[in-house]
């Protein structure tokens, strides 16, 4: 199941890249660039294109399916293959060697 949504979500990545990249720039004069210019801030704007349309459902798409691998990881264990490995018998001796010895009794 991991997997899969790991396959689906880096694919939707590459769609969402995709449909940024295809999107027209809004402003593409200089004045535009740095704030001046006729804008229409609060006015009626340009109606909302496929491409516009296509990016929001691609960006609610990897929104849900970033959620789902951030539960579906915290899941999984957290242990490594490092740990389950033994320890062979030197690397033990030589840890209890440099372990401080605590007196047992008080003076």
């Amino acid at each position: 199941m991991y997997a899969i949504l790991l396959g689906i979500h880096i694919f939707i990545c590459f769609l969402l890249i995709m449909a940024v990249l295809l999107q027209s720039a809004k402003g593409t004069s200089l004045s535009e660039a740095f704030g001046g210019g006729s804008s229409n801030v609060f006015g009626p704007g340009s109606p909302a294109s496929i491409i516009n349309k296509v990016t929001t459902v691609l960006v609610v798409i990897f929104f849900f399916t970033s959620i789902a691998l951030s539960v579906l990881s915290s899941n999984k264990s957290g242990s490594s293959v490092i740990n389950k490995m033994q320890q062979s018998p030197a690397t033990q001796q030589q840890q209890q060697q440099n372990q401080p010895k605590v007196p047992l009794e008080s003076r």
